[in-house]
């Protein structure tokens, strides 16, 4: 369906059709091909891009937002609390070389280089959307790979029933991380089912390019159903545990933030509705759709389960 533009969208809140277009040069032939060349991080600034195979059948068909709003406008406290500091501060961040430990009830435990967690591995593009609990939405096309492929690799044991995500710690350079509005590092987690749908993701990139800073550069969590403080950034440990794990703002605010955080509009925050949302770029507020719009897909994993009380 065709929208027509408000006259007060700004320009630079629409996506340029010439750069979205130009990832189709970077397209894989073959989806069989089963390699991923690893970009060094420090070429995002340069605009570098990646080579990717688009998966379809996970993308969303409605139209990217823009390139600059995507990163221009974003959640993480590590460089400040507001929107716009991630931007300005991201720059900072050194994220080469880059490690992942993963530990925990796996049989193959250790610290790995990110260069080695990502050689298997083919890259795709996932158009997904991206709800914030602040009531405003995005849909950005992810480069990354299925978060499942990953966690074979390292066998998780039968006592692995939760999978915790922990990002970097490092003050100096995350200059949010020197005041105590969380407890740092920043912690997330999921059930081992959430982690293993075809949906959840490990992204490295987004539009065809180097995953930039303020989004979570080197790598990120994107669980398309979650609200967006759910999709961790800059990960640098992985855990797999018998219990779940303690998160980030249920640990902050537990009567605000619960360990499930999925997009439910009939559940409001307690300091306002989650039933109406901003896409950004848009001028009208839209419905919010169940589990983000993707309830076919994941409704079944919470049968029996009461969503008020396991928001």
């Amino acid at each position: 369906m065709l929208i027509k533009k408000p006259a007060t969208i700004k320009s630079s809140e629409i996506t340029d059709e010439a750069i979205y277009l130009r990832r189709r040069e970077f397209l894989q032939t073959s989806a069989g091909l089963g390699l991923l060349p690893f970009v060094k991080t420090a070429a995002a600034k340069t605009g570098a891009s990646l080579q990717h195979v688009k998966n379809a059948k996970l993308s969303s068909s409605e139209k990217p937002t823009a390139y600059e709003s995507i990163t221009s406008y974003n959640n993480f406290y590590e460089f400040g609390t507001d929107k716009e500091s991630p931007a300005k501060y991201a720059n900072r961040l050194t994220t080469e070389p880059w490690s992942i430990v993963i530990d925990g009830a796996v049989n193959k435990p250790g610290r790995y280089q990110l260069e080695d967690i990502l050689k298997p591995h083919t890259l795709e593009e996932r158009i997904y959307r991206l709800r914030c609990v602040e009531r405003w939405s995005m849909v950005v096309p992810w480069i990354g790979f299925s978060l499942a492929d990953l966690i074979k690799r390292f066998e998780p044991t039968s006592k692995a029933k939760y999978v915790q995500f922990t990002t970097l710690y490092r003050p100096k350079e995350m200059i949010g991380q020197q005041r105590g509005v969380l407890n740092w590092p920043y912690v997330e987690g999921l059930r081992m089912d959430e982690a293993m749908h075809p949906l959840t993701m490990l992204a490295v990139g987004l539009y065809g390019k180097v995953m930039p800073n303020q989004n979570g550069a080197p790598i990120r969590l994107v669980v398309p159903w979650k609200y967006g403080y759910k999709s961790i950034k800059s990960i640098v440990k992985i855990s797999f545990t018998e219990q779940e794990p303690p998160t980030t703002w249920n640990l902050s605010a537990p009567s605000e933030y619960g360990f499930y955080s999925n997009v439910n509009p009939q559940v409001d925050h307690p300091r306002w509705s989650q039933r109406k949302e901003r896409r950004i770029g848009e001028f009208l507020r839209r419905d919010t759709l169940m589990f983000n719009g993707y309830a076919d897909e994941v409704a079944h994993l919470y049968k029996g389960m009461d969503l008020r009380k396991y928001y």
